[in-house]
């Protein structure tokens, strides 16, 4: 019984990639789970809500604030299918978040590209869970717009 690992987690981040990609967002996809309990899901918006602060990420993580009525995500985890950005890494920082676990690296905006010190000092990371599922989804995602550009 796989019921409340890092890996059942991120496979239900998955499914919200699945649904950015789905309306045609860059397909990552998040959730924060605080006792072994899923209280957020979100996936990117940008293009829907035309707003480039509407990552995965800070959508999931006004949720779940929002569900626990505290600023504070101190005993929460952040599953993630990409590694965030700066923005969302900074915003992990001030909700001091407990755990982030993402699947794959963001090899042109991540927040390690930068600073690992963006984090919260006492965020544990988990890196490259999933990773692959990820990576071939964002991969396919932009095939697919290079496509529709070319005709």
């Amino acid at each position: 019984m796989d019921l409340f690992t890092d890996e059942y987690f991120m496979r239900e981040a998955l499914k919200e990639a699945q649904k950015a990609f789905e309306i045609s967002e860059v397909p990552v996809g998040a959730v924060v789970v605080c006792k072994n309990r899923i209280i957020a899901r979100a996936h990117n918006q940008t293009e829907k809500l035309t707003d480039a602060t509407a990552h995965a990420e800070m959508l999931a993580v006004t949720s779940a604030a929002n569900h626990i009525g505290s600023k504070y995500l101190n005993e929460c985890t952040l599953y993630v299918t990409l590694e965030p950005c700066v923005m969302c890494a900074g915003a992990l920082n001030w909700v001091q978040l407990q755990k982030l676990v993402y699947g794959a690296s963001d090899v042109q905006r991540g927040y390690s590209l930068v600073s690992n010190a963006l984090l919260h000092p006492r965020t544990e990371v988990v890196k490259g869970l999933k990773a692959d599922e990820s990576k071939t989804l964002i991969d396919t995602f932009f095939k697919q717009i290079r496509n529709q550009n070319l005709n």
